[in-house]
């Protein structure tokens, strides 16, 4: 049974958009090895002074031995996040419906 992970940081998002398309292999990297360690599905969001991430991973306790690796870690911080304050990561069980697409 997989799981809905979404992970609010706040941070720079102007910061955040540049590298998106400035260390674009950097990400692609990071992608791979998130599917290499469980990811399923992932998709980046931006609101007002905040990152969203919504994943989809086979375990939560995949996505935290992901996420808590102290390179990702760097990484977040040189792109824009701001890495004094913990996200907001909630962890919830996925569910099949017959709505789902």
């Amino acid at each position: 049974m997989s799981v809905l992970v979404t992970v609010k940081m706040n941070g720079d998002v102007d910061t955040f958009r540049r590298a998106l398309s400035e260390r674009s292999g950097e990400f692609v990297k990071i992608s791979s090895r998130g599917r290499e360690s469980g990811a399923v599905h992932h998709q980046f969001g931006i609101g007002d002074g905040y990152v969203l991430v919504v994943d989809e991973w086979d375990s939560a306790e995949q996505f935290q031995a992901f996420f808590s690796d102290p390179e990702l870690q760097q990484f977040i911080g040189e792109v824009g996040g701001d890495t004094s304050a913990p996200p907001e990561i909630t962890v919830v069980e996925a569910v099949a419906s017959a709505d789902k697409f």
